[in-house]
Order: C-alpha cells, then structure tokens, then sequence
C-alpha cells in the first residue's frame, strides 16, 4: 500500500458518516477554547494520564473526576483516586497533576504564544509527565489545529501506506518533528487540518473517534 491508497481512503471517509463525527468532535474543541482555566486544565491532566495508558482510561478518569478535583484534591487523595479507576502508574500521575497546579492559569499563558508550536515547546519544558505526543494532544484538545498526535495507531497506520520506513524505537524530538512534517505534506493532499487529519488516522485504525 503506498500514499494514493492513504490518500483514497481518507477522500472516502470524508464522504461518510465519519466525517460528520469529527466535525462534531472539532467543534466540541472549539468550544473548549472558549472556556477557563479549570476546563483546560482538567483537559491538560486527562492528557497527562493518556501517556503509558489509554485514551479510554483518561476519558473515565475525567468524567469520574471533576475539574475542581484535579485542582484540590491532595496528592494523596488523588492518588487513591486514580488507582480506584485503575491507572497503572496512579501515584506517578498524581504527583505529575499536583505539580501542574503552578500552572493552574494555563488558558492565561498558553493563549499568550504566538502559535501552538511555541507553546508545546513550553508545555514539553515545563509541564512534567508531556511529552510532545501529549502537548500536542492538549493543545489540540482545546482548540488548537496546526499539531500532529503521532501516538502509535497514527504512527503504524503512516508505516502501513509506506509513509515511513520504519516503526521508530523512540520519539525523539527531531524525529517527532520529522514525522510531523510528512503528515503536513499529507494534510495539504486531503484537504484537512492536522487535527482532523488525526482523527481520520486514528480512526482508521481502532475504529473509534474520541479525543
């Protein structure tokens, strides 16, 4: 298989009752960068759970969790929480969440860079436990389009069409940018946003749309 036929699949899917799912799902971003620090932040620690875990796991978290939990509980209390959910690493990730309360006006300094590219940068440096899979996964979340996801169904869906060569080991930054790149080339061909692109892509793999 080879770019045309990624290419194709996706037209196809744009024709579809999947691509009203993520029109859906891209307004629903919108709407949340509209909102305040307490909606990104909750948003931002649904993200710092995703990592080593699942898309599926996060969601029940932060229904289960309200906004005011994520930004009160103690560490302790939080931690008990998440291994009540079932997280794996539930005190690793609530030590990761009570040290992003110093960023608790997140909308406040993340609506202050000039583009989302500065402020994943920002959000790589600072936020422990984000990585640029899960900045890029936060800034989109809230609204922000101009970022690829590149989580492993992404990145094995653009090594089945011949995109890359090779399944990378480890995402360094130069290689996640690299592969950013490949799917800016993509999205020029479908018509799409990198957000929307990870949608499709991510769909074509599980066969889900979530966030």
């Amino acid at each position: 298989m080879g770019i045309k036929d990624l290419i194709r699949e996706i037209n196809k899917l744009k024709t579809g009752p999947v691509s009203g799912e993520i029109s859906r799902r891209m307004r629903e971003f919108e709407e949340l960068h509209e909102r305040g620090n307490a909606e990104w932040f909750s948003e931002l620690c649904f993200c710092i759970l995703t990592a080593y875990s699942s898309a599926e796991l996060g969601l029940k978290i932060q229904r289960d969790l309200n906004c005011e939990d994520f930004l009160a509980l103690s560490q302790e209390n939080l931690c008990c929480k998440l291994r009540e959910e079932g997280h794996r690493f539930s005190e690793r990730r609530a030590d990761f969440i009570v040290c992003a309360r110093d960023f608790s006006n997140i909308k406040e300094i993340i609506t202050g860079f000039s583009d989302e590219r500065v402020a994943r940068e920002w959000l790589v440096e600072r936020i422990r436990g984000l990585g640029y899979k899960e900045a890029s996964h936060f800034l989109r979340n809230v609204g922000y389009k101009n970022i690829a996801i590149l989580d492993r169904h992404v990145i094995r869906v653009m090594f089945k069409y011949g995109l890359i060569s090779e399944i990378p080991k480890t995402l360094t930054r130069r290689k996640y940018l690299e592969l950013e790149q490949k799917l800016e080339k993509l999205k020029e061909r479908v018509g799409l946003s990198l957000g929307e692109l990870d949608l499709y892509l991510w769909f074509m793999k599980t066969g889900k749309i979530l966030k």
